[in-house]
């Protein structure tokens, strides 16, 4: 039965990386730049990407809404974020990832997806729609808005109020 297997989008963004990972990793925000999870919140008191913190995420694709449970495998802060979604009865189902690379410019953020399980009725769900698809196209809006964020804070502190006054103002 079909069912999503991998993909990875990349996206060259004018602004650090440390800067670019925070935006990632703030998970209370991710609905602002996810195509599909709408809503996401800390586990267990956590407030911070750091290994083995949880946080839920609320998903939804037309009608159809679910949650996740995700659990943080590596907090790198500049180089990489991941994390795996957990199924029902603690099982991996799919590894996310987020790793950035400093270019000249700023940063090269690469998002990827790995499918690792997947119970046979949400295999059978799928049949209708492709999910691969989707997931691939999601990955891609997701990262354009992390970059649309990301350049947009860094233009706003790289623009400093000059000191001088205007000539005649002295």
């Amino acid at each position: 039965m079909p069912t999503a297997t991998h993909g990875t989008t990349s996206i060259d963004i004018v602004a650090p990386a440390a800067d670019v990972y925070d935006l990632v990793t703030d998970v209370a925000r991710i609905g602002e730049r996810s195509p599909e999870c709408y809503r996401a919140e800390w586990l267990d008191g956590a407030g911070a990407a750091v290994v083995g913190a949880r946080f839920r995420g609320h998903n939804r694709i037309g009608p159809i809404k679910w949650t996740t449970t995700c659990t943080v495998t590596t907090a790198d802060r500049g180089r990489e974020f991941a994390f795996s979604v957990i199924a029902g009865g603690g099982r991996e189902s799919t590894r996310w990832r987020y790793l950035l690379e400093d270019t000249d410019a700023g940063c090269r953020l690469t998002e990827s997806y790995e499918f690792v399980w997947c119970p046979r009725i949400a295999r059978i769900a799928e049949l209708p729609f492709p999910r691969d698809r989707q997931l691939r196209h999601g990955i891609r809006r997701t990262v354009e808005a992390i970059k649309s964020t990301a350049e947009g804070r860094h233009r706003s502190r790289s623009v400093q109020p000059s000191s001088r006054l205007p000539a005649g103002d002295a």
